[in-house]
């Protein structure tokens, strides 16, 4: 299959991934898996219906959030089942589902659904950027007094490498800059907004694929820039990611360097 039959598949596990996601807003049955980190009871029902349901439709393993997997070369799912589950539990719409194809560790197919707000974001290699099943304008820089940066956590709790003092460094020496910074405490989110130029840019401090896998590719077939905090290409074992226009890529990645 290519990679636009097994966007199809994707997106139509994704309808009823979406249901599971929409009736259970606001779970009271959650847990605390680590300091500050939560799941709920469907968070586990949508990774075990899309695990299920993908293995079965096209061979390829998943690597999840919450029942793990293995990243290597050979191609694999990646998902995170409810992406902000904090905001979720409390029903903030800014919460998401990831789903993205990994290839030789470099994602070749996303998606983004949020669907308290009602919207889907898709992208397949070189297939441009789709949000709702239409294609988007490619982005463009914002204007200097309008544009905004998703800026992942402040949480003390977030397993990072930056502490919370060089997060809260870095959000001052933002606030220097025209660049407006918004913790929406999603990933997805932040790199979706990015990716359809909402944000003109965003920084995840997240070490793990299934928060910045999808948001990745998004944002770079938008026609973004998509590097870890080094300025390197992102790959999976990356501590973060940095995304936007190329102009609000610079500016980001400036603003990082003068804090090192």
């Amino acid at each position: 299959m290519d990679a636009q039959e097994l966007l199809a598949i994707a997106q139509a596990a994704m309808d009823e991934a979406e249901g599971l996601f929409v009736a259970g807003v606001g779970a009271e049955e959650r847990h605390e898996k680590a300091p500050g980190e939560y799941v709920t009871a469907v968070d586990l029902r949508i990774e075990e219906y899309l695990r299920a349901t993908l293995i079965q439709l096209t061979g390829i393993p998943v690597y999840g959030e919450e029942h793990g997997g293995r990243l290597g070369e050979e191609p694999v799912w990646v998902i995170d089942p409810i992406d902000g589950t904090a905001n979720y539990a409390v029903g903030n719409p800014l919460c998401s589902i990831l789903l993205s194809l990994l290839v030789g560790k470099r994602p070749v197919l996303a998606l983004c659904s949020m669907p308290l707000l009602g919207r889907r974001i898709a992208a397949w290699e070189g297939g441009g950027l789709f949000v709702d099943g239409r294609p988007a304008a490619p982005l463009r820089g914002k204007d200097e007094d309008i544009a905004q940066v998703g800026f992942s956590s402040l949480s003390s709790q977030t397993r990072c490498e930056y502490s919370t003092r060089q997060r809260h460094d870095l959000l001052a020496a933002l606030s220097h800059t025209y660049l407006r910074p918004r913790v929406t405490g999603s990933v997805g989110v932040d790199l979706a907004f990015a990716a359809q130029g909402i944000f003109a840019g965003a920084i995840s401090f997240s070490p793990h694929a299934w928060d910045n896998a999808a948001g990745a590719l998004l944002v770079r077939e938008a026609g973004g820039v998509v590097t870890d905090t080094e300025g390197n290409p992102w790959t999976p074992e990356a501590p973060g990611l940095v995304a936007g226009d190329a102009a609000t890529h610079a500016i980001l990645m400036s603003t990082i360097r003068t804090l090192r």
